[in-house]
């Protein structure tokens, strides 16, 4: 008799909504783009039993429009770690954006903050408007990659080493020296996505964890396996997360119509961002307008329907390696408890 295959428990985090909402075609998602809306939405997801919340980093709304408030992440990260005491709290940083020894001693810092849960989603940047309107130089893309990786040897080497020195094309650092040190060893996660070939080796050499966009399960399951591979090629195992946006409802009919009302396209400003995202990044599948309408792919792993349907599409994408789901969802108050009440029980059964 063959042996059963222990089943593979997924952890459930979710996007910070720094930008009031995560819908394109609905103009308010009652989510103020608000500190007092977001610690009080993570201290009731931390309660729920949600692993990770995370904090995207953008100067500009991608969501609402670039003429919308968006929250800073980092003070964001700070201000949340201080007001938490079990959530994970996983950062965006942008290498084009920091200066690496500088973030080095303000990650040290957070996770003391947090006593071992500051995480960080290293971006390597796509949106060319953003960076002429904050100064930054927006370099070509296999090149921002470049970049990225003399930064994170700035960062494992401060947080690792007594003294770091990087003489690099885009990074410097001089015998820099850094105390305290983070709690976590020997840094805290370093969490990357990304789809181009430069991408996927720099994440498998360096990084801790690859981070997808929301996909169906056999494009999801073949990405873990070429980057199981990847890694193992560095003598690396990696963790897998992926964003999804989720539909909860008591019936089916209930979830599709909720769908079809957020994918109903209309002229929006939240729709800015749109060319920049698709010509500035390497991706390896067309994204359409509706799949734009949400953010990161988030529909596409299909979990719209009631608890069990999604709890048994969730489990499905666990079996096959994603250890961590980073959910969207609208609005959050609503639909995390919801979530939270009825959908991770059956996770964890």
């Amino acid at each position: 008799m063959s042996e059963k295959r222990e089943r593979h428990i997924p952890q459930v985090g979710f996007w910070l909504p720094i930008f009031g909402g995560w819908l394109r075609n609905i103009d308010d998602e009652q989510m103020p783009a608000t500190f007092e809306y977001c610690v009080e939405l993570t201290q009731r997801a931390e309660e729920l039993g949600f692993s990770t919340t995370l904090i995207a980093e953008l100067n500009l709304n991608d969501i609402k429009g670039p003429a919308e408030p968006v929250l800073e992440a980092w003070t964001t990260a700070a201000a949340i770690a201080a007001r938490t005491s079990k959530i994970e709290i996983m950062s965006a940083i942008r290498p084009g954006f920091r200066n690496p020894a500088i973030v080095a001693k303000m990650a040290a810092n957070i996770d003391q903050i947090s006593q071992g849960r500051f995480t960080l989603n290293v971006v390597s940047a796509w949106w060319a408007e953003e960076a002429r309107q904050y100064g930054m130089d927006f370099v070509e893309h296999d090149e921002r990659y470049a970049r990225t990786a003399e930064f994170l040897s700035v960062l494992q080497g401060m947080w690792s080493q007594e003294r770091t020195t990087v003489q690099g094309k885009y990074v410097h650092t001089e015998e820099a020296y850094l105390a305290p040190k983070p709690v976590q060893k020997p840094w805290p996660r370093l969490y990357a996505g990304g789809e181009s070939p430069a991408a996927k080796t720099l994440i498998a050499s360096t990084c801790d964890a690859y981070l997808m966009h929301g996909d169906d399960l056999e494009t999801v399951s073949q990405k873990i396996t070429d980057m199981r591979e990847r890694a193992n090629s560095f003598d690396k195992t990696l963790k897998y997360g992926m964003a999804a946006y989720v539909i909860c409802r008591d019936t089916e009919e209930e979830a599709q119509a909720e769908l079809a009302r957020i994918t109903t396209l209309k002229d929006s400003a939240g729709y800015a961002g749109f060319k920049d995202f698709t010509t500035m990044s390497q991706l390896e599948r067309e994204l359409t307008l509706r799949d734009y309408s949400v953010s990161n792919r988030g529909l596409r792993p299909n979990f719209v329907g009631t608890p069990t349907q999604i709890a048994a599409r969730m489990q499905a994408y666990a079996d096959a390696g994603v250890d961590l789901f980073l959910i969207q969802c609208s609005p959050m108050h609503t639909e995390l408890e919801r979530i939270g009440t009825q959908v991770l029980p059956l996770l964890q059964q």
